[in-house]
């Protein structure tokens, strides 16, 4: 299938030259010249297809140019946790390097294969039969499971976040990254940083949260309902699994016309064979081997209340001319509504 991938957009050029030095000391079989393209998606990390003279492919995924907030950006933890779940039941693609030199092409990046297969943008899944609809979110949740089943002690991962305070923490983050990228008052979001902190849940259930989980994170086989693998692990961290749930199921509350999200709200659910939020809810505690999902109104209001701090954070990278993708400025604008969002669904305005 032939990837979305343009050329590289203005502010993101870096010197390939200095790469393809670099590459030949320490990628394995490197054969130059170099072709790079930049994928259309990805508002945070700016990441690339890496096309070699013998015609290998990979991808090559840094930080954005320009002044960064506060441990965000994180591709060195992304690099970490791909390599660590490899060999284990979670799809990961195959990682190769991690450069930290920001010398060589101007920020840390790292290197890994390309996998040829489908990436879903629009979760409405248009031209693909009812039953293939349902089959393909019914992998996404047990993929989901999966990885939240992962004994992270096991793969290495002990230091890769804090086992407890995890939501007490993400709150605090998410306040933070907020109050940095504010442009303007957002009420809404202002009523959850009072509330979130108030209504944290006792249970302090602990896996790897992914933090960005959804379908457009997730490479399927070209023609079945497998995933390949699952990509931007950049927020990942030891963290609840309902964190990660939530955020998966924001898309049953949005609108159709959400950029860089797409939406399930007001879609005949049914005749399209997607099943309904609390159907992939049950489908997911199935496979995770959970009974009752609990305290799913708080998480699903932290889920809100993130996404609107990242776009927030979009929106002012947008302002400042540093946005990784064309559409930034619109994403960014996302952040009220979600917050409304959120603030619905601590009040239990949501149902499922």
């Amino acid at each position: 299938m032939t990837p979305e991938v343009s050329e590289i957009r203005s502010g993101h050029e870096f010197d390939s030259g200095r790469l393809a030095e670099y590459l030949a000391g320490h990628l394995d079989g490197f054969a130059g010249p170099l072709s790079i393209r930049q994928f259309k998606g990805g508002q945070s990390n700016p990441t690339f297809l890496v096309e070699t003279g013998d015609s290998r492919r990979y991808v090559l995924r840094k930080k954005p140019p320009g002044q960064l907030l506060p441990s965000a950006h994180m591709i060195e933890r992304e690099y970490r946790v791909m390599h660590a779940l490899e060999g284990t039941a979670v799809p990961v693609i195959r990682t190769h390097l991690l450069c930290e030199d920001a010398s060589i092409i101007g920020t840390p990046f790292y290197l890994m294969d390309f996998a040829e297969g489908r990436v879903f943008r629009d979760p409405a899944l248009p031209d693909m039969a009812p039953a293939e609809r349902g089959a393909i979110y019914a992998t996404m949740g047990e993929v989901m499971a999966r990885l939240h089943a992962v004994d992270w002690r096991a793969v290495g991962l002990e230091s890769f976040g804090k086992p407890a305070g995890y939501v007490a923490r993400q709150i605090a983050l998410w306040t933070r990254q907020y109050e940095a990228a504010k442009t303007h008052d957002i009420p809404a979001f202002d009523e959850l940083i009072r509330w979130l902190p108030a209504n944290m849940p006792a249970n302090e259930t602990t896996a790897i949260a992914h933090g960005d989980f959804r379908l457009e994170n997730l490479i399927y086989h070209p023609s079945e309902a497998r995933v390949l693998g699952v990509l931007d692990w950049e927020l990942a961290t030891l963290g609840h699994p309902l964190a990660d749930v939530a955020y998966n199921c924001m898309i049953w509350h949005l609108d159709p016309s959400t950029p860089n999200l797409g939406g399930l709200a007001g879609r005949d659910l049914a005749a399209l064979g997607i099943p309904t939020e609390a159907e992939y809810l049950a489908g997911y505690a199935k496979a995770a081997g959970i009974e009752k999902i609990e305290n799913y109104s708080f998480f699903l209001a932290f889920a809100f209340f993130r996404f609107a701090s990242i776009a927030q954070g979009v929106y002012a990278r947008a302002l400042a001319g540093n946005a990784s993708a064309p559409n930034a400025l619109q994403v960014g604008l996302l952040a009220a509504p979600l917050a409304d969002l959120g603030w619905k669904a601590a009040q239990g305005q949501l149902s499922n």
